[in-house]
């Protein structure tokens, strides 16, 4: 059986492809975990992030839509209540707002409208995460 280089299709230093379009105060940079860009022949995206803090503004990613399907979670990052939030997202989609106050994921199809994310309340870290069957961000 031939051996096989498996070294390339891991990603121990990320990059960060996925910046807001205005400058936010208290915003720790989304780390690109995946894409084509690091991985070749990769074709999903794969991003990351903590909300530590209150960004400022706290509206940061605005309405937009993808020609794939994208996944968006948020998770608290208490071990013992993973399903509390630790602060409140208000993440609008296909035109309808909603508040959450509990760890989530959403499925956002391909071409659906989706944003504005606001952080309404952080009271501790919040895991950001979000994924698409794209080769990179777009």
């Amino acid at each position: 059986m031939p051996k096989i280089d498996s070294e390339k299709y891991f990603v121990e230093k990320p990059a960060y492809e996925v910046t807001p379009t205005v400058e936010v105060k208290s915003r720790h940079p989304a780390m690109t975990l995946m894409s084509n860009n690091l991985v070749p022949g990769a074709d999903m995206y794969v991003e990351a992030g903590w909300v530590c803090d209150m960004p400022d503004p706290p509206t940061h990613i605005y309405e937009h839509t993808h020609d794939y399907d994208e996944i968006v979670i948020h998770m608290g990052v208490d071990p013992d209540n993973r399903e509390e939030l630790g602060g409140e997202v208000e993440l609008w989609i296909d035109g309808k707002q909603n508040i959450l106050n509990r760890s989530f994921i959403a499925f956002v199809p391909a071409g659906i409208k989706h944003c504005p994310l606001k952080i309404n309340r952080v009271d501790r870290p919040i895991f950001h995460f979000t994924s698409g069957m794209s080769r990179t961000y777009q």
